[in-house]
Protein backbone atom coordinates (compact mmCIF):
# COMPACT_ATOMS: atom_id res chain seq x y z
CA UNK A 1 0.00 0.00 0.00
CA UNK A 2 1.04 3.49 -1.38
CA UNK A 3 2.14 6.16 1.63
CA UNK A 4 1.22 9.11 0.83
CA UNK A 5 4.08 11.80 2.04
CA UNK A 6 1.88 14.66 3.81
CA UNK A 7 3.49 18.14 2.27
CA UNK A 8 3.75 20.70 5.34
CA UNK A 9 3.00 24.27 3.90
CA UNK A 10 5.55 26.98 5.29
CA UNK A 11 3.74 29.44 7.02
CA UNK A 12 4.12 32.94 5.57
CA UNK A 13 4.61 35.56 7.99
CA UNK A 14 4.09 39.11 5.95
CA UNK A 15 5.19 42.07 7.41
CA UNK A 16 2.84 44.66 7.90
CA UNK A 17 4.72 47.28 5.65
CA UNK A 18 4.33 44.33 2.82
CA UNK A 19 0.52 44.25 3.43
CA UNK A 20 0.27 47.58 3.25
CA UNK A 21 1.73 48.11 -0.06
CA UNK A 22 -0.48 44.94 -1.42
CA UNK A 23 -3.62 46.33 0.10
CA UNK A 24 -2.86 49.99 -1.55
CA UNK A 25 -2.29 47.91 -5.07
CA UNK A 26 -5.34 46.26 -4.54
CA UNK A 27 -7.14 49.66 -4.11
CA UNK A 28 -5.44 50.92 -6.59
CA UNK A 29 -7.24 48.30 -9.14
CA UNK A 30 -10.57 48.01 -7.69
CA UNK A 31 -10.88 51.93 -8.04
CA UNK A 32 -9.92 51.05 -11.95
CA UNK A 33 -12.58 48.43 -11.85
CA UNK A 34 -15.35 50.49 -10.09
CA UNK A 35 -14.50 53.18 -12.29
CA UNK A 36 -15.78 51.27 -15.58
CA UNK A 37 -19.42 50.00 -14.01
CA UNK A 38 -19.92 53.79 -12.71
CA UNK A 39 -20.07 52.61 -9.16
CA UNK A 40 -21.29 56.12 -7.23
CA UNK A 41 -24.05 57.22 -4.97
CA UNK A 42 -26.09 60.23 -4.24
CA UNK A 43 -26.96 60.96 -0.60
CA UNK A 44 -28.54 63.91 1.25
CA UNK A 45 -26.59 66.19 3.51
CA UNK A 46 -27.77 69.33 5.96
CA UNK A 47 -26.68 72.14 4.33
CA UNK A 48 -25.72 74.54 7.72
CA UNK A 49 -26.20 77.72 6.33
CA UNK A 50 -29.75 77.23 4.78
CA UNK A 51 -30.97 74.37 7.17
CA UNK A 52 -32.29 72.37 4.07
CA UNK A 53 -31.06 68.84 2.87
CA UNK A 54 -29.31 69.32 -0.47
CA UNK A 55 -28.17 66.20 -2.53
CA UNK A 56 -24.52 64.89 -2.85
CA UNK A 57 -23.15 62.50 -5.11
CA UNK A 58 -20.18 60.75 -4.92
CA UNK A 59 -18.54 58.88 -7.66
CA UNK A 60 -15.05 56.51 -7.85
CA UNK A 61 -12.11 57.87 -8.47
CA UNK A 62 -9.88 55.95 -10.60
CA UNK A 63 -6.55 56.04 -9.68
CA UNK A 64 -5.40 53.17 -12.17
CA UNK A 65 -5.50 55.68 -14.69
CA UNK A 66 -2.42 58.23 -15.84
CA UNK A 67 -4.12 60.96 -13.70
CA UNK A 68 -4.39 58.54 -11.02
CA UNK A 69 -0.79 57.64 -11.10
CA UNK A 70 0.42 61.09 -11.28
CA UNK A 71 -1.37 61.76 -8.23
CA UNK A 72 -0.02 59.20 -6.26
CA UNK A 73 3.47 60.00 -7.25
CA UNK A 74 3.20 64.13 -6.97
CA UNK A 75 1.24 63.93 -3.77
CA UNK A 76 3.14 60.54 -2.05
CA UNK A 77 5.45 63.47 0.30
CA UNK A 78 2.37 65.62 1.09
CA UNK A 79 0.39 62.44 2.23
CA UNK A 80 3.36 61.32 4.58
CA UNK A 81 3.86 64.55 6.08
CA UNK A 82 -0.17 65.15 6.45
CA UNK A 83 -0.42 62.00 7.82
CA UNK A 84 -1.77 62.63 11.87
CA UNK A 85 -0.43 59.98 12.94
CA UNK A 86 3.42 60.40 12.26
CA UNK A 87 3.87 63.96 13.56
CA UNK A 88 2.16 63.50 17.21
CA UNK A 89 4.04 59.91 17.31
CA UNK A 90 7.59 61.58 16.50
CA UNK A 91 6.89 64.03 18.92
CA UNK A 92 5.97 61.12 21.65
CA UNK A 93 9.40 59.17 20.59
CA UNK A 94 11.19 61.97 21.51
CA UNK A 95 10.26 62.46 25.32
CA UNK A 96 9.50 58.51 25.70
CA UNK A 97 13.04 57.92 24.25
CA UNK A 98 14.91 60.67 26.91
CA UNK A 99 12.49 59.03 29.36
CA UNK A 100 13.40 55.51 29.15
CA UNK A 101 17.10 56.55 28.13
CA UNK A 102 17.64 57.96 31.77
CA UNK A 103 15.43 55.45 33.61
CA UNK A 104 12.43 57.14 34.70
CA UNK A 105 10.01 55.29 33.70
CA UNK A 106 11.13 51.63 34.80
CA UNK A 107 11.99 53.67 38.60
CA UNK A 108 8.97 55.42 38.85
CA UNK A 109 6.30 52.37 37.64
CA UNK A 110 8.30 50.00 39.89
CA UNK A 111 7.71 52.10 42.63
CA UNK A 112 4.21 53.20 42.13
CA UNK A 113 2.94 49.93 40.78
CA UNK A 114 5.16 47.43 42.65
CA UNK A 115 2.13 46.29 45.39
CA UNK A 116 -0.62 47.03 42.82
CA UNK A 117 -3.11 44.45 41.61
CA UNK A 118 -2.38 43.37 38.07
CA UNK A 119 -6.04 43.91 37.30
CA UNK A 120 -6.90 46.89 38.78
CA UNK A 121 -3.89 48.47 36.80
CA UNK A 122 -5.16 46.79 33.63
CA UNK A 123 -8.46 48.47 34.58
CA UNK A 124 -6.94 51.67 35.15
CA UNK A 125 -4.52 51.58 31.88
CA UNK A 126 -8.39 51.04 29.78
CA UNK A 127 -10.01 53.73 32.09
CA UNK A 128 -7.46 56.44 31.10
CA UNK A 129 -6.98 55.53 27.46
CA UNK A 130 -10.96 55.92 27.11
CA UNK A 131 -10.91 58.85 29.14
CA UNK A 132 -7.89 60.32 26.95
CA UNK A 133 -10.41 60.17 23.72
CA UNK A 134 -11.56 63.49 25.07
CA UNK A 135 -8.30 65.25 23.17
CA UNK A 136 -8.76 63.13 19.99
CA UNK A 137 -5.89 60.38 19.13
CA UNK A 138 -3.44 61.71 21.93
CA UNK A 139 -3.76 58.03 23.94
CA UNK A 140 -2.53 55.93 20.61
CA UNK A 141 0.56 57.32 20.53
CA UNK A 142 1.66 58.42 24.31
CA UNK A 143 -0.53 55.66 26.23
CA UNK A 144 0.06 52.91 24.30
CA UNK A 145 3.87 52.53 24.81
CA UNK A 146 3.66 53.62 28.57
CA UNK A 147 1.17 51.04 29.21
CA UNK A 148 3.93 48.38 27.59
CA UNK A 149 6.56 49.80 29.82
CA UNK A 150 3.97 49.38 32.61
CA UNK A 151 3.18 45.56 32.13
CA UNK A 152 7.02 45.00 31.82
CA UNK A 153 7.93 46.57 35.09
CA UNK A 154 5.44 44.20 36.47
CA UNK A 155 7.16 41.48 34.75
CA UNK A 156 4.00 40.67 32.39
CA UNK A 157 3.60 40.52 28.74
CA UNK A 158 4.54 44.35 27.14
CA UNK A 159 2.12 43.37 24.48
CA UNK A 160 -0.92 42.74 27.01
CA UNK A 161 -0.29 46.11 27.88
CA UNK A 162 0.07 47.70 23.70
CA UNK A 163 -3.15 45.44 23.92
CA UNK A 164 -5.45 46.99 26.59
CA UNK A 165 -4.56 50.68 26.00
CA UNK A 166 -4.91 50.50 22.54
CA UNK A 167 -8.77 48.95 22.75
CA UNK A 168 -9.12 51.64 25.65
CA UNK A 169 -8.90 54.50 22.86
CA UNK A 170 -10.44 52.62 19.98
CA UNK A 171 -13.39 50.54 21.69
CA UNK A 172 -13.69 53.38 24.03
CA UNK A 173 -13.38 56.51 21.68
CA UNK A 174 -15.90 59.09 22.17
CA UNK A 175 -16.69 58.47 25.64
CA UNK A 176 -14.73 60.18 28.68
CA UNK A 177 -15.96 61.69 32.03
CA UNK A 178 -15.75 65.26 30.70
CA UNK A 179 -17.20 67.37 27.89
CA UNK A 180 -14.72 67.45 24.86
CA UNK A 181 -13.95 67.66 21.48
CA UNK A 182 -16.78 65.18 20.58
CA UNK A 183 -19.13 67.52 21.21
CA UNK A 184 -17.92 70.38 19.43
CA UNK A 185 -17.39 68.47 16.16
CA UNK A 186 -20.89 66.51 16.29
CA UNK A 187 -23.45 68.43 17.99
CA UNK A 188 -23.45 70.99 14.69
CA UNK A 189 -24.78 68.15 12.39
CA UNK A 190 -27.17 66.79 15.61
CA UNK A 191 -28.63 70.26 15.46
CA UNK A 192 -28.72 71.23 11.96
CA UNK A 193 -30.42 67.38 11.52
CA UNK A 194 -33.24 68.06 14.17
CA UNK A 195 -34.14 71.10 13.23
CA UNK A 196 -35.79 69.49 9.61
CA UNK A 197 -38.36 68.80 12.24
CA UNK A 198 -38.20 71.35 15.04
CA UNK A 199 -36.75 74.34 13.80
CA UNK A 200 -36.11 75.65 17.23
CA UNK A 201 -34.40 72.62 18.32
CA UNK A 202 -31.12 72.70 20.52
CA UNK A 203 -29.01 70.18 21.61
CA UNK A 204 -26.54 71.41 24.81
CA UNK A 205 -23.06 70.45 25.26
CA UNK A 206 -23.33 68.11 28.18
CA UNK A 207 -26.26 66.91 27.30
CA UNK A 208 -24.45 62.92 26.82
CA UNK A 209 -22.74 63.84 30.06
CA UNK A 210 -24.34 61.18 31.94
CA UNK A 211 -24.35 58.47 30.07
CA UNK A 212 -20.53 59.26 29.15
CA UNK A 213 -19.91 58.65 32.78
CA UNK A 214 -21.52 55.51 32.86
CA UNK A 215 -20.12 53.85 29.71
CA UNK A 216 -16.97 54.71 30.69
CA UNK A 217 -16.71 52.84 33.83
CA UNK A 218 -18.50 50.11 31.93
CA UNK A 219 -16.38 49.87 29.08
CA UNK A 220 -13.32 49.79 31.24
CA UNK A 221 -14.64 46.71 34.07
CA UNK A 222 -15.64 44.79 31.00
CA UNK A 223 -12.32 45.92 28.85
CA UNK A 224 -10.20 44.43 31.79
CA UNK A 225 -12.13 41.48 31.94
CA UNK A 226 -11.33 40.51 28.37
CA UNK A 227 -7.57 41.66 28.78
CA UNK A 228 -7.32 39.30 31.58
CA UNK A 229 -8.95 36.14 30.89
CA UNK A 230 -8.77 36.23 26.88
CA UNK A 231 -5.67 38.27 25.74
CA UNK A 232 -3.09 38.12 28.20
CA UNK A 233 -3.32 34.25 28.07
CA UNK A 234 -3.02 34.00 24.55
CA UNK A 235 -0.13 36.40 24.76
CA UNK A 236 1.61 34.17 27.06
CA UNK A 237 4.27 35.23 29.23
CA UNK A 238 6.76 37.65 27.80
CA UNK A 239 10.76 36.02 27.95
CA UNK A 240 13.66 38.59 27.42
CA UNK A 241 16.49 37.45 25.40
CA UNK A 242 19.23 37.63 28.32
CA UNK A 243 21.41 34.53 28.87
CA UNK A 244 21.97 33.85 32.82
CA UNK A 245 23.39 31.54 34.75
CA UNK A 246 21.90 29.07 37.50
CA UNK A 247 23.27 28.16 40.51
CA UNK A 248 22.07 26.64 43.80
CA UNK A 249 24.82 28.24 46.02
CA UNK A 250 24.23 31.27 48.28
CA UNK A 251 24.39 34.70 47.01
CA UNK A 252 27.37 36.13 49.08
CA UNK A 253 27.28 39.86 48.53
CA UNK A 254 30.58 42.01 49.81
CA UNK A 255 30.39 45.29 52.33
CA UNK A 256 31.32 47.30 48.71
CA UNK A 257 28.83 45.37 46.70
CA UNK A 258 26.47 46.24 49.48
CA UNK A 259 27.29 50.24 49.69
CA UNK A 260 26.59 50.40 45.96
CA UNK A 261 23.12 49.21 45.91
CA UNK A 262 22.61 52.14 48.86
CA UNK A 263 24.39 54.35 46.59
CA UNK A 264 22.48 53.57 43.34
CA UNK A 265 19.44 54.04 45.56
CA UNK A 266 20.02 57.26 46.85
CA UNK A 267 20.52 58.55 43.41
CA UNK A 268 17.38 56.83 41.89
CA UNK A 269 15.31 58.60 45.14
CA UNK A 270 17.14 62.04 44.72
CA UNK A 271 16.75 61.74 40.74
CA UNK A 272 12.96 60.91 41.09
CA UNK A 273 12.42 63.58 43.75
CA UNK A 274 13.84 66.25 41.40
CA UNK A 275 11.92 64.88 38.24
CA UNK A 276 8.91 64.47 40.50
CA UNK A 277 8.61 68.31 41.62
CA UNK A 278 9.56 69.77 37.72
CA UNK A 279 7.07 67.69 36.81
CA UNK A 280 4.79 68.92 39.55
CA UNK A 281 5.66 72.06 38.24
CA UNK A 282 5.19 71.99 34.51
CA UNK A 283 1.30 70.22 35.21
CA UNK A 284 0.85 73.24 36.80
CA UNK A 285 2.05 76.24 34.49
CA UNK A 286 0.17 73.77 31.75
CA UNK A 287 -3.09 74.47 33.93
CA UNK A 288 -3.00 77.93 33.94
CA UNK A 289 -2.07 77.97 30.44
CA UNK A 290 -6.32 76.74 29.84
CA UNK A 291 -7.68 78.89 32.79
CA UNK A 292 -9.11 82.01 31.21
CA UNK A 293 -9.02 85.68 32.22
CA UNK A 294 -5.75 85.61 34.68
CA UNK A 295 -3.22 87.37 34.49
CA UNK A 296 -0.72 85.90 31.72
CA UNK A 297 -2.94 82.78 31.83
CA UNK A 298 -5.20 81.13 28.79
CA UNK A 299 -2.01 80.69 26.76
CA UNK A 300 -3.44 77.11 25.00
CA UNK A 301 -6.95 78.84 24.43
CA UNK A 302 -8.58 80.07 21.28
CA UNK A 303 -9.38 83.27 22.67
CA UNK A 304 -11.59 84.29 19.06
CA UNK A 305 -14.02 81.74 20.66
CA UNK A 306 -17.19 82.66 22.52
CA UNK A 307 -17.41 79.73 24.90
CA UNK A 308 -15.18 78.23 26.71
CA UNK A 309 -15.65 74.83 25.31
CA UNK A 310 -14.51 76.04 21.82
CA UNK A 311 -11.90 77.98 23.39
CA UNK A 312 -10.34 74.99 24.11
CA UNK A 313 -11.49 72.03 22.01
CA UNK A 314 -12.22 74.21 19.20
CA UNK A 315 -11.11 73.86 15.51
CA UNK A 316 -8.43 76.41 16.26
CA UNK A 317 -7.61 75.34 19.56
CA UNK A 318 -3.95 76.24 20.75
CA UNK A 319 -4.82 73.34 23.53
CA UNK A 320 -5.63 70.40 21.08
CA UNK A 321 -2.85 71.21 18.26
CA UNK A 322 -0.13 71.57 21.03
CA UNK A 323 -1.06 69.04 23.41
CA UNK A 324 1.07 66.01 21.87
CA UNK A 325 4.08 68.88 21.73
CA UNK A 326 3.28 69.68 25.53
CA UNK A 327 2.96 65.68 26.92
CA UNK A 328 6.51 65.24 25.25
CA UNK A 329 8.41 68.40 26.54
CA UNK A 330 6.96 66.56 30.10
CA UNK A 331 8.38 63.23 29.42
CA UNK A 332 11.52 65.33 28.06
CA UNK A 333 11.82 67.27 31.01
CA UNK A 334 11.54 64.98 33.78
CA UNK A 335 13.64 62.38 31.31
CA UNK A 336 16.52 64.89 31.87
CA UNK A 337 15.97 65.70 35.43
CA UNK A 338 15.99 62.04 36.53
CA UNK A 339 19.20 60.99 34.82
CA UNK A 340 21.19 64.06 35.81
CA UNK A 341 19.69 63.89 39.31
CA UNK A 342 20.06 60.02 39.86
CA UNK A 343 23.85 60.77 38.04
CA UNK A 344 22.55 58.40 34.50
CA UNK A 345 23.73 61.28 32.72
CA UNK A 346 26.78 63.34 33.38
CA UNK A 347 26.71 65.85 30.35
CA UNK A 348 24.97 66.71 26.72
CA UNK A 349 26.92 63.84 25.43
CA UNK A 350 25.61 60.64 27.78
CA UNK A 351 21.69 62.17 26.80
CA UNK A 352 22.45 61.76 23.08
CA UNK A 353 23.73 58.78 23.18
CA UNK A 354 21.67 56.84 25.49
CA UNK A 355 18.75 58.88 24.04
CA UNK A 356 19.80 57.31 20.47
CA UNK A 357 19.90 53.77 21.83
CA UNK A 358 16.43 54.56 23.41
CA UNK A 359 15.11 55.75 20.15
CA UNK A 360 15.99 52.94 17.64
CA UNK A 361 12.87 50.96 18.41
CA UNK A 362 11.25 53.74 17.77
CA UNK A 363 12.33 54.58 14.29
CA UNK A 364 11.78 51.40 12.94
CA UNK A 365 8.26 52.36 12.75
CA UNK A 366 8.97 55.18 10.20
CA UNK A 367 8.80 53.18 7.12
CA UNK A 368 5.51 51.41 8.00
CA UNK A 369 3.90 54.82 8.87
CA UNK A 370 5.30 56.26 5.61
CA UNK A 371 3.64 53.26 3.48
CA UNK A 372 0.25 52.93 5.76
CA UNK A 373 0.03 57.05 5.10
CA UNK A 374 -0.43 56.09 1.50
CA UNK A 375 -2.64 53.20 1.99
CA UNK A 376 -5.07 55.47 3.81
CA UNK A 377 -4.80 58.65 1.31
CA UNK A 378 -5.35 56.26 -1.61
CA UNK A 379 -8.07 54.61 -0.32
CA UNK A 380 -9.74 58.19 0.46
CA UNK A 381 -8.92 59.42 -2.79
CA UNK A 382 -10.89 56.59 -4.48
CA UNK A 383 -14.30 57.73 -2.29
CA UNK A 384 -14.74 53.98 -1.65
CA UNK A 385 -15.75 54.64 1.66
CA UNK A 386 -17.68 57.52 1.23
CA UNK A 387 -19.67 56.19 -1.51
CA UNK A 388 -20.26 52.35 0.94
CA UNK A 389 -21.41 54.87 3.68
CA UNK A 390 -23.70 56.70 1.27
CA UNK A 391 -25.41 53.74 -0.11
CA UNK A 392 -25.89 52.45 3.36
CA UNK A 393 -27.71 55.72 4.37
CA UNK A 394 -30.27 55.57 1.55
CA UNK A 395 -31.15 51.77 2.70
CA UNK A 396 -31.78 53.55 6.11
CA UNK A 397 -33.52 56.18 4.56
CA UNK A 398 -35.57 53.52 2.39
CA UNK A 399 -37.45 52.23 5.79
CA UNK A 400 -40.99 52.88 6.54
CA UNK A 401 -40.42 51.98 10.32
CA UNK A 402 -38.97 54.17 13.04
CA UNK A 403 -38.55 53.00 16.65
CA UNK A 404 -36.17 51.24 18.49
CA UNK A 405 -36.04 48.20 15.97
CA UNK A 406 -35.08 50.45 13.25
CA UNK A 407 -31.96 52.07 15.90
CA UNK A 408 -31.01 48.65 16.37
CA UNK A 409 -30.37 47.97 12.50
CA UNK A 410 -29.17 51.56 12.24
CA UNK A 411 -26.65 50.63 14.69
CA UNK A 412 -25.51 47.53 12.55
CA UNK A 413 -25.30 49.89 9.27
CA UNK A 414 -23.00 52.04 11.01
CA UNK A 415 -20.89 49.70 11.91
CA UNK A 416 -20.34 48.31 8.61
CA UNK A 417 -19.93 51.68 7.26
CA UNK A 418 -17.09 52.25 10.10
CA UNK A 419 -14.95 49.80 9.08
CA UNK A 420 -14.59 51.54 5.23
CA UNK A 421 -15.34 54.74 6.48
CA UNK A 422 -13.52 55.91 9.77
CA UNK A 423 -14.12 59.22 11.81
CA UNK A 424 -16.82 59.82 13.16
CA UNK A 425 -17.80 63.56 11.67
CA UNK A 426 -17.42 62.42 8.06
CA UNK A 427 -20.03 59.46 9.00
CA UNK A 428 -22.60 61.77 10.99
CA UNK A 429 -22.16 64.19 8.22
CA UNK A 430 -23.84 61.32 5.78
CA UNK A 431 -26.17 59.60 8.62
CA UNK A 432 -27.28 62.47 10.76
CA UNK A 433 -29.84 63.65 8.43
CA UNK A 434 -31.48 60.36 8.00
CA UNK A 435 -31.55 59.02 11.16
CA UNK A 436 -32.27 61.43 13.43
CA UNK A 437 -35.59 62.83 11.90
CA UNK A 438 -36.89 59.49 11.73
CA UNK A 439 -35.93 58.89 15.13
CA UNK A 440 -37.43 62.49 16.52
CA UNK A 441 -41.04 61.21 14.79
CA UNK A 442 -40.98 58.42 16.81
CA UNK A 443 -40.19 59.89 19.87
CA UNK A 444 -36.55 59.33 20.24
CA UNK A 445 -34.27 62.49 21.56
CA UNK A 446 -31.41 63.48 18.78
CA UNK A 447 -29.03 63.77 21.78
CA UNK A 448 -29.64 60.03 22.37
CA UNK A 449 -28.97 59.18 18.95
CA UNK A 450 -25.73 61.33 18.83
CA UNK A 451 -24.25 59.04 21.53
CA UNK A 452 -25.48 55.83 19.85
CA UNK A 453 -23.04 56.84 16.91
CA UNK A 454 -20.24 57.86 19.38
CA UNK A 455 -21.00 54.19 20.57
CA UNK A 456 -20.90 52.98 16.55
CA UNK A 457 -17.63 54.46 15.94
CA UNK A 458 -15.71 52.77 18.63
CA UNK A 459 -17.17 49.37 17.81
CA UNK A 460 -15.03 48.70 15.03
CA UNK A 461 -11.93 51.32 14.98
CA UNK A 462 -9.58 48.50 16.67
CA UNK A 463 -10.30 45.88 13.72
CA UNK A 464 -10.30 48.10 10.78
CA UNK A 465 -6.87 48.59 9.08
CA UNK A 466 -8.24 51.61 6.83
CA UNK A 467 -8.18 53.43 10.62
CA UNK A 468 -5.18 55.62 10.77
CA UNK A 469 -4.09 54.92 14.19
CA UNK A 470 -4.58 50.85 13.69
CA UNK A 471 -1.06 51.68 11.55
CA UNK A 472 0.34 52.23 15.45
CA UNK A 473 -1.04 49.66 17.12
CA UNK A 474 0.42 47.06 14.80
CA UNK A 475 3.99 49.07 15.05
CA UNK A 476 3.64 48.63 19.17
CA UNK A 477 3.34 45.22 18.91
CA UNK A 478 6.15 44.81 16.53
CA UNK A 479 7.96 47.03 18.38
CA UNK A 480 7.74 44.79 21.53
CA UNK A 481 7.53 41.40 19.80
CA UNK A 482 10.71 39.39 20.81
CA UNK A 483 10.14 37.15 17.50
CA UNK A 484 11.78 39.50 15.21
CA UNK A 485 11.83 36.66 12.48
CA UNK A 486 7.96 36.52 12.69
CA UNK A 487 6.56 39.87 13.01
CA UNK A 488 2.61 40.16 13.80
CA UNK A 489 0.98 40.75 10.75
CA UNK A 490 -2.63 43.08 10.33
CA UNK A 491 -4.85 39.80 10.44
CA UNK A 492 -3.31 38.48 13.56
CA UNK A 493 -3.30 42.28 14.90
CA UNK A 494 -6.77 41.80 14.09
CA UNK A 495 -7.33 38.54 15.29
CA UNK A 496 -5.89 39.70 18.96
CA UNK A 497 -9.08 42.43 18.99
CA UNK A 498 -11.79 40.41 17.69
CA UNK A 499 -12.36 38.70 20.94
CA UNK A 500 -12.04 42.54 22.13
CA UNK A 501 -14.43 43.57 19.36
CA UNK A 502 -17.24 41.38 20.02
CA UNK A 503 -17.74 41.22 23.33
CA UNK A 504 -17.60 45.57 23.80
CA UNK A 505 -20.33 45.22 20.47
CA UNK A 506 -22.45 43.51 23.02
CA UNK A 507 -22.12 45.86 26.22
CA UNK A 508 -22.65 48.68 23.91
CA UNK A 509 -25.87 47.38 22.73
CA UNK A 510 -26.83 46.02 25.70
CA UNK A 511 -25.67 49.95 27.71
CA UNK A 512 -27.68 51.82 25.00
CA UNK A 513 -30.76 49.62 24.76
CA UNK A 514 -31.41 49.32 28.39
CA UNK A 515 -30.62 52.90 28.96
CA UNK A 516 -33.00 53.59 26.36
CA UNK A 517 -35.76 50.96 28.02
CA UNK A 518 -34.96 52.17 31.95
CA UNK A 519 -35.75 55.79 30.37
CA UNK A 520 -32.58 57.25 32.81
CA UNK A 521 -31.49 60.84 32.10
CA UNK A 522 -28.27 60.89 29.65
CA UNK A 523 -27.32 64.56 30.38
CA UNK A 524 -28.81 67.31 32.95
CA UNK A 525 -32.08 67.55 31.76
CA UNK A 526 -32.28 65.19 28.70
CA UNK A 527 -33.66 61.91 28.41
CA UNK A 528 -33.95 59.34 26.04
CA UNK A 529 -37.50 60.34 24.96
CA UNK A 530 -38.26 63.47 23.77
Amino acid sequence: MLKIKKIKLKKVYLHPITSYLILSLVVIVVSGILSLFKFQTTYNVVDSATMKLEQVTATVVNLFSFDGFKYIVSNATKNFMGFAPLSMYLLAAVGLAVCEASGFLDVLFKKVFAKMNNKFITFLIILVATISTLINEIGFVILIPIAAIIFKAKKRNPLAGVCAAFAGVAFGYGTSIFIGSHEVAMIPYTTTASRLIDASFHVSLSSNLYIMIVASLVLSIVGMIIVEKIIVPKLGRYREKIEFDETNELEIIDVEEEQAVLSNDYKETRGLKWASIVGFVFILFFIYSVIPGLPFSGLLLDNSQDTYLKQIFGYNSYFQDGFAFMISLLLLLVGLVYGFGSKKFSNDKDVVRESNEAIKKYGNMILLLFVASQFIAIFKKTNIGTIIAGILANVLNSFSFGGITYLVIAIIVMMISDFFLTGVQAKWVIFSPVIVPVLMQTNIAPQFVQFVMRGVDSMTNGITPFYAYFVLFVGYLNIYNLKKEKPITIIEAIKLMLPYFVIISFTWLLLLIGWYIIGLPIGPGVYPNL
